[in-house]
């Protein structure tokens, strides 16, 4: 039996998933990359965009990730995202239905208000979102 990954996803929200796996593939900022059990320790940052958790060659379980970083040591993956979302379930109408209040939330504030930066970043998040979905 191959070695196994410890790989765990967290966002600020909640720790979305810890446990061993085979391989992850996450989109770092410089390109995608991969990591196997015993790899050689890195630091980076994320864009958005999806990390998909392999047992095999199969893809196991798919998240979608804002931003955020991958930290790999001798003790596994850890990614602390931004923002964090399993894909399991998630429907691109769903999306477009929270893409819809964001927006009439941003909408209703004045264009100096502190919070439509906040709602500007999710709404974008949403759009990267419903693009993975959709494609």
């Amino acid at each position: 039996m191959a070695d196994k990954l410890h790989f765990s996803l967290v966002s600020p929200a909640r720790e979305l998933f810890s446990g061993e796996v085979d391989h992850v593939i996450a989109p770092g900022t410089d390109g995608e990359f991969g990591v196997l059990a015993h790899h050689a320790p890195f630091m980076t940052t994320l864009k958005n965009g999806v990390v998909r958790v392999l047992e095999g060659d199969t893809v196991k379980m798919r998240i979608f990730v804002r931003g955020g970083f991958a930290d790999v040591t001798s003790a596994g993956l850890t990614i602390l995202a931004e923002e964090a979302r399993m894909l399991d379930g998630v429907s691109a109408g769903d999306v477009q239905e929270e893409m819809d209040a964001t927006l009439l939330k941003m909408q209703a504030l004045d264009k100096d208000d502190s919070v439509r930066a906040t709602l500007q970043e999710h709404f974008d998040y949403l759009e990267s979102l419903k693009a993975v979905l959709v494609h």
